[in-house]
Parts: C-alpha cells; structure tokens; sequence
C-alpha cells in the first residue's frame, strides 16, 4: 500500500529507519485499514462486509458507489443531484439478516432514506446482533474555468502575458462569469518544471469572480506534487483562526485551457497591496524574504547582516515588493534602516528589554502566529528565504505575514528534516532563534499553541471536508496527470490511492501536534 522514497520513523525521535517493515506496522496501527485480522481465529464473525449503491439499482446514480467500511461505520460520498432518499443498497454479510428500524433488507431490493444516518442491524440465529451506522456525505461539482490564449496556444512563459478570453460557468454553486479578456502567464520557480502549469491571471480592471472580493490579479495553483491537492487550503484555514492582518481567499475550479480539460486548480488571491488583500495605504511596505536567484531585473531590494553567523555574506535579501521604490530613495532607507535596527536590537545583550529590545520593532503577536502556523505544518519553503512576507506601516512595528506557499508541507517533501512530525524547523531561522532566547517570548508562544491544539478537530474536520469536497474532481485530476500511485518530485511517501493520501496527511498532522505539545 505505502511506498517510500525514504524510510520514515515516527515514535522515536530520529530521521531515519533501517527496518521497512517497522514502518509499515507503525504507520498501519494509526491509518484505518479495513482488512483486519479475525481475532477469534476460525470463528465467524458477525459483520457486513461490503456495502454500495450500484447504478443498475438505482436510477440516479451514473456510476457505481462503493462504500467505506470502518469498524461499524459505513461511509460515502454522493453526488450534487443524487436524490438520498430512495436508494437501494447492495450488500454482503455473514449473518442471517439484516434490518433497519425492524424491516428485512433485501440486497440489491429494499429502499431507505439516507438523508441522514441509517442504522442497520445484522442478526444471527442465536439472537446475536451487530449495528452498522451508514452515513452519505455530498459534494457538488466544482465551477469550471474557461481560458482562451489568443494564439490557440499554450501559455509558456513565466515572463510574458499572453492575451486571452476568461469565463466561469458557475455549476449552481456560484454565478456565471461572462467571458472576458484578460491577459495570463506562467508562474512558480521548481513548480514550473511540472507537467501541470501553475499560473497567474491578470483583468483590465478590477472584476469579482467566485464570489470573492473584486480585484486584477489572481493565482492559480496547481498543487501538482499534493496528491491531496488540499494542504495549502488546510494552512489557509489555519490563517483564518490566527491574528493575521490578512490570510488569501480561495476556491476550487476545474479549468479547461483552449478547450481542454488541464486539472482542479486552487485559486487564490494573489498576495499585493490592495483594499482586499494587504493593506497598506499611501505609504506600507510589503516586503518578501527572497533569494538572488528568485529576482527580477526591476526588483528593488536590499541586504542584512545575519546575526547568526559571522561571515558577510550570511544575510537575508529583503524584496520590496510594495511601493514602488528607487535605490536609496527616502522610502527605500526608511525600511532598511528599520529592519537593520531591529537586527542589531535583536543581536544585542538587551535584546529582552520590554521598552527598547525587539518589541520595540515588531509585532509580537503576529510573530507568533506566523510562527506557530509554519512550524505546525513544518513548511519546507518557510524557514529562511521563500515565500516569507512581512508588511510594515511608517511609525508602526513590523507584522509578519501573509502565509503563503505549503505545498511542501504536512510531510510532503523528501529532501530535508521535514518529512517527519517530529523536530523543530522554522525555529532554527535566524529570527526566530534568537527570540526563543527570551523565556518571555517561548512562553508566549506554548501559550498561543494550546489555542491552536484546541482546534486541532477543527482542522482535521477541514481536511475531511475538503477531500469530500474533491472527491470526483481529483478523479478527473488524476486521470489528466496520472499522479496517484507513482513518485512526483519531491513526495516522501506515495500511495495508491487518493484517499489513503488524504488519511496520511491527517495522521501526520496529528503526530505533529502531539510532538509540538511534548517540546514547546
């Protein structure tokens, strides 16, 4: 079931296992699994054994649903029109009948209504009953998105905007969106080497598509190597709890480019100055933690001396995003004297002072949360020099934030420390290393960790819902890009089917949670 680029162990406090099997039986004895074995040897066990919907039985199905059995529970997932309240079940079992509220089921022949639970009960000659509690959860169909390049072709540049038509047909969930042009180009850094091309699309004007506020600019996520296509949705909703000044909206949309089908797509917000997006006035700062090798030739930024180490050229490189600066203009020295004099606040022996140490530059609490949410999901892309963003207005403190980018997070990445839910990872950048030198800051942060403990159910019942939410749409995902079941750069598991991804995700997320409240 479970295939591993690396070996994975998860009770003991280390990075690598030599022993497969071990990690199987670990990982197997917290993911359901329904083929248990029988634990009074050749006695018969008193069970249903399969349970469906099948299309030849009931009218309103187009195709079979075969559902999950868990224990007593018995799941599924129907789709947006399938009425619930006459289907008919097929099903096995072991005993020698089975009924629901006292009326003998006929596999395959008795209609119930499974608006809500449906409790069915097998019985054996000796008395002997089991119940079983069915329960259909529903999805609907997702809009679709229509993009038309100009040219026929496809949209291959991450430099250039092709012009292209744009319209939603809104599926009942949300409105129509007419066509209009716009103009689209490529965009990400290794997620662009994908097959499946992520993408960003640009209005004339501000438009409102989705329901979502009204603005140019929108992201489209490919969410290519996420089986689950859910993990940065998840981390989104872990933005919504927080303190954040802002967190990006987001929907779901199936997409056809030039008339063909090109795969679900997450799109979002695009993170920029706006009235709906971060707010920055006449005169904020958005700046982003980048790299050289992420700049383009128009990009204004400067460079810090990193306290951590002692050679020059360990720094971090500040991109400006928001406003439009000029080299050592007015506005470009105002923030990087800023942040250079929180540094050297940070690297000095006072650094604790509640009046002139760090707290006197940045916003505690935002530091906190931003932390908490990229530690939690132990985000690869987090820690020193992508897609970090901190925003800033004049004579105000630094805020961290928006979160952005956890495609490689929960797990998913094969070539550092954060494949496993154990271990810290954005504590070690150079920031926030030095401010867990202040028992007062640790505090606080353990502190605002329970609050996100508490919601721990929370976030797994998000995981669910959006899984549900997919249920058909990955199908078709899967079968445009073939990626359930195979390695796609950088996976640290693969498996075989999408719901077993979506169920390892939830399992590692647990077991971080459980590791953070243990070493906070």
């Amino acid at each position: 079931m479970i295939k591993f680029r690396y070996f994975f162990c998860i009770l003991l406090l280390i990075t690598s296992c030599n022993v497969d099997e071990e990690i199987r039986t670990n990982i197997s004895e917290e993911i359901p699994n329904d083929e248990e074995e029988n634990p009074n040897g050749n006695e018969e066990i008193l069970e249903i054994s399969s349970f469906s919907f099948l299309a030849e039985r009931n009218s309103s199905l187009s195709e079979d649903l075969i559902l999950t059995i868990s224990d007593t529970k018995i799941s599924g997932t129907i789709a947006s029109g399938v009425n619930p309240t006459e289907l008919i079940a097929s099903f096995e079992h072991s005993g020698t009948e089975i009924r629901v509220n006292n009326v003998l089921q006929t596999s395959g022949i008795t209609p119930n209504d499974f608006t809500s639970a449906v409790t069915y009960e097998a019985r054996k000659s000796d008395g002997t009953t089991l119940e079983y509690e069915v329960r259909l959860s529903s999805f609907e169909e997702l809009p679709i998105t229509y993009i038309s390049t100009s040219d026929g072709r496809d949209i291959d540049s991450r430099d250039y905007y092709k012009t292209s038509t744009f319209s939603i047909s809104g599926a009942g969930i949300i409105p129509d969106f007419e066509e209009k042009d716009v103009e689209i180009r490529g965009r990400g850094n290794s997620t662009w080497l994908n097959d499946k091309k992520a993408y960003q699309l640009k209005f004339l004007e501000q438009e409102k598509i989705f329901d979502l506020p009204k603005d140019r600019k929108w992201v489209f996520l490919a969410e290519y190597s996420d089986k689950t296509l859910i993990r940065n949705k998840v981390a989104l909703e872990m933005g919504y709890l927080s303190n954040l000044d802002w967190t990006p909206l987001s929907v779901f949309s199936d997409v056809y480019i030039n008339g063909a089908y090109n795969g679900t797509y997450h799109v979002i917000q695009k993170v920029e100055e706006s009235n709906q997006r971060v707010v920055l006035g006449d005169t904020g700062y958005l700046i982003e933690i980048d790299q050289p090798g992420r700049l383009d030739a128009d990009d204004v930024f400067f460079r810090t001396y990193n306290y951590r180490n002692t050679h020059d050229r360990d720094h971090f490189l500040f991109n400006i995003k928001e406003p439009k600066v000029n080299f050592n203009d007015t506005q470009y020295n105002y923030i990087k004297n800023l942040i250079e004099d929180f540094e050297d606040t940070l690297k000095s022996n006072s650094f604790k002072d509640p009046v002139n140490g760090y707290a006197k530059y940045i916003d505690v609490d935002s530091f906190i949360d931003y932390y908490l949410i990229n530690e939690i999901t132990k985000n690869q892309d987090a820690k020193d020099y992508s897609s970090i963003y901190l925003h800033v207005m004049p004579g105000e403190k630094i805020k961290m934030g928006p979160i952005w980018d956890f495609d490689l997070a929960f797990g998913n990445v094969d070539y550092s420390d954060c494949a496993y839910p154990n271990g810290f990872w954005i504590r070690d950048n150079a920031w926030y290393n030095r401010l867990f030198q202040d028992p007062d800051f640790a505090a606080k942060v353990k502190e605002r960790f329970a609050y996100f403990r508490n919601n721990q159910d929370f976030i797994l019942g998000k995981m669910d819902f959006y899984a549900n939410r997919l249920r058909s749409a990955q199908q078709n995902n899967d079968a445009r890009w073939d990626l359930i079941g195979r390695y796609v750069w950088p996976n640290f598991v693969v498996f075989n089917t999408y719901q077993e991804e979506v169920d390892y995700l939830k399992y590692w997320f647990v077991e971080r949670m459980n590791w953070l409240e243990m070493n906070l």
